[in-house]
């Protein structure tokens, strides 16, 4: 879900060809529920082999991370590790908005309204662990590194982004700007399309960085201030914020009151049941790691072609050709730069 706080954030359009040579740190939780949300057939149900294993996630992978590759740009995967105890009642709000999706899904499908199944099905998502142990896999073969965090992935992306060890956080949420990652890059596709939210059509998009440090001067606040905001407005660990509060009100409350964050959440007629404190503390010290290893290493082909061409029918040639590109273009960049000691 992420926090509200988009109203009030400013990003620049860049070219991707900007992000060549680049590493990047993948929110993968993020981008896995945008393949399996958006890559579907036309009555919305998942892209699946003839053994009826679902392959929405790993299309997703294949086809636009070997083309961001070959842009020359260099991706890390970070995946969630435990979950916070504040978050649990976010994962069940959300367990039963799919419930409810799946009902109103199959309601579509006896009437046979096409487009209200492809509406509803895109709501019904679920990241299983097999698919999830399944992209994992295929990320590692085309020799991306992985980096398990001890809790929310999201802050040990920005951690690394913070660390100088990646330029950017890739993920549509702006969770990472409370995180505290330097920069954020949403709508990195090749085909800059995006679909719009609760409807079947799809808009054109570019690239987008978001600095934190450019938000923060353009606001007038500091990065506590802006936690605050967002725990105003709503987090995954208060759902929906408090009430009569968006993004422009919580600021003006934070211009008004400064730091005296007691005097803001009183004003504010704060009613959760969790004291804001522990929200604040936890955005704050969430769990990250430094003993991470960053190590690219070589793209396996026989065992990409086993597992997508012999597991789940994707079509050799195509599987074939986009990973002999892949490894050409590597090539090509490596002879480049051993050529620049000559």
């Amino acid at each position: 879900m992420g926090t509200a706080i988009t109203n009030i954030i400013i990003g620049k359009e860049i070219n991707i060809d900007e992000l060549n040579g680049k590493i990047l740190a993948v929110d993968s939780f993020n981008i896995l529920y945008q393949f399996i949300s958006t890559i579907r057939q036309r009555d919305g149900s998942l892209l699946k082999d003839s053994k009826g294993n679902v392959t929405s996630h790993l299309v997703g992978l294949f086809n636009r991370f070997t083309t961001l590759m070959s842009k020359g740009i260099k991706f890390v995967f970070v995946f969630d590790g435990e979950v916070p105890e504040l978050k649990k009642a976010e994962r069940e709000r959300r367990k039963k908005l799919k419930l409810d999706a799946s009902k109103l899904f199959e309601e579509a499908k006896k009437k046979g309204a096409v487009d209200d199944m492809k509406k509803y099905a895109s709501r019904t998502a679920v990241l299983n662990e097999e698919m999830i142990e399944e992209s994992k896999k295929l990320i590692t073969l085309l020799g991306i590194p992985l980096v398990e965090a001890p809790s929310e992935g999201e802050a040990q992306a920005s951690f690394m982004v913070k660390n100088g060890d990646c330029y950017a956080v890739v993920s549509q949420d702006a969770d990472n700007l409370i995180f505290g990652a330097n920069l954020v890059l949403k709508n990195l596709t090749i085909s800059r399309k995006k679909k719009q939210i609760n409807k079947l059509t799809y808009k054109t998009v570019n690239p987008e960085i978001i600095s934190l440090a450019e938000n923060l001067n353009n606001l007038g606040i500091t990065k506590d201030q802006l936690i605050v905001i967002s725990i105003l407005v709503g987090t995954d660990y208060n759902i929906g914020g408090v009430k009569g509060i968006g993004p422009k009100k919580a600021l003006k409350l934070v211009k008004q009151h400064g730091e005296n964050f007691k005097k803001i959440f009183e004003e504010a007629n704060w009613n959760f049941k969790i004291e804001w404190k522990e929200i604040f503390n936890l955005i704050k010290n969430i769990p990250v790691k430094n003993d991470y290893s960053l190590e690219w290493n070589p793209i396996d082909k026989d065992a990409i072609i086993k597992l997508l061409v012999n597991e789940h029918n994707f079509n050799i040639d195509r599987v074939e050709k986009t990973i002999d590109r892949l490894v050409k273009n590597e090539s090509a960049k490596n002879q480049k730069g051993l050529g620049d000691f000559f």
